[in-house]
């Protein structure tokens, strides 16, 4: 593995290697500070085309990147992007993929444990799901043997411990708080009343409103990518739905774009990103004293609001833009029991009166 030395001082790597497709190219790299610099980079980058697990993680997390570049939405890349960066990479970047080990693994799952930011057991659960992916992508593509994630076993949780939602007098004291800002008073009455996704109401335009039919077409998504805002198909392809929209949201956004200057209705109603919401939100639950939620608790308390109605699962699924039905089943069934009893109330409500007369009946007739 020869390595030379410039007139400049500084060493440099100049060597051959086989291309994916069979072709052999010439790599030179200059500027190491020393010998043994140039040398660990001749080492990584053949390792790194051979797809061997000598290589190191960062330079797997590279080929997983560029793999999913091209597979996944650019919103979806961006996440995981930050993710991986922020919690992954600083731990295992310079560490061989072959000898990442469950002890570990282990270890750094201890360490994201005694974070002081406090993860939530659902984001740990995110994280490590994360890394999991990568050592799967590692056994399918670059020959490694097993998957040190999954032989430490369960991390985190899928679901967090409790689900947090507003009723609708809680919403009252909290919109009360932010009626100041109209924009943001706006984007609240319609998070909370429709239960769309934020990046939906982000999303939202005046030609996505029929006034007339008292609905609103959801078909695209809003989020924010290096500063830029990136417009996008929804999350999946039941997403894309129509909900009806209760005549006093439709009076707001009529009564708020009429008051925009300039305005088009292929603009966006709503010119600000999530973090706006997540400001305000905290905002409104400090000066309101309503207990702290998410901004996407707010879809749990519009679907809350549904099940109080008497709304079926099927409904709130469908308004919810859920892929299927079970995905519903599955967050919102706890809130179902209570209605069930309810039903069954009516039901002994409505046929006290025949019943009363089958016992008679029975009584007379000996039982038989």
């Amino acid at each position: 593995m020869p390595v030379y030395k410039n007139k400049k001082g500084t060493w440099y790597a100049s060597f051959y290697y086989t291309e994916w497709n069979g072709n052999r190219k010439k790599k030179k790299k200059e500027g190491f500070k020393t010998k043994k610099e140039a040398q660990e980079y001749e080492r990584e980058f053949i390792a790194k085309q051979n797809g061997s697990t000598d290589m190191t993680m960062g330079s797997l997390i590279e080929l997983y990147f560029a793999d999913c570049a091209d597979r996944l939405k650019i919103t979806t890349n961006e996440n995981k992007h930050w993710l991986i960066e922020t919690k992954i990479l600083p731990y295992f970047a310079d560490v061989a993929v072959r000898d990442v080990s469950p002890n570990m693994v282990r270890r750094w799952q201890n360490k994201l444990l005694k974070d002081p930011a406090g993860y939530a057991p659902t984001y740990l659960k995110s994280i490590n799901n994360q890394l999991s992916a990568i050592m799967n992508f590692a056994i399918r593509y670059y020959g490694l043997q097993s998957n040190p994630v999954v032989l430490c076993g369960p991390f985190g949780k899928k679901k967090a411990e409790e689900m947090q939602f507003w009723t609708k007098e809680e919403f009252y004291k909290f919109i009360e708080c932010i009626k100041d800002k109209p924009a943001g008073r706006l984007a609240f009455e319609v998070l909370f009343w429709t239960g769309m996704r934020s990046g939906e109401l982000l999303a939202l335009t005046l030609e996505d409103v029929d006034f007339e039919k008292s609905t609103i077409s959801i078909t695209k998504t809003a989020a924010q990518v290096k500063g830029q805002t990136i417009i996008s198909d929804p999350k999946t392809t039941k997403s894309k739905r129509k909900i009806t929209v209760p005549n006093f949201i439709l009076a707001l956004i009529k009564d708020y774009t009429e008051r925009l200057v300039g305005y088009q209705p292929t603009d966006r109603i709503f010119y600000f990103t999530k973090h706006y919401l997540q400001t305000e939100m905290k905002r409104g639950c400090k000066l309101s004293g309503v207990k702290k939620i998410r901004v996407h608790d707010l879809r749990h308390s519009h679907a809350s609001l549904l099940i109080e109605m008497g709304c079926s699962i099927k409904l709130v699924a469908e308004r919810l833009g859920h892929e299927n039905i079970q995905t519903t089943l599955q967050t919102y069934a706890h809130l179902y029991p209570n209605k069930q009893g309810e039903l069954s109330a009516q039901l002994d409500e409505s046929e006290a009166e025949r019943m009363s007369e089958l016992l008679i009946n029975y009584d007379k007739n000996g039982g038989s």
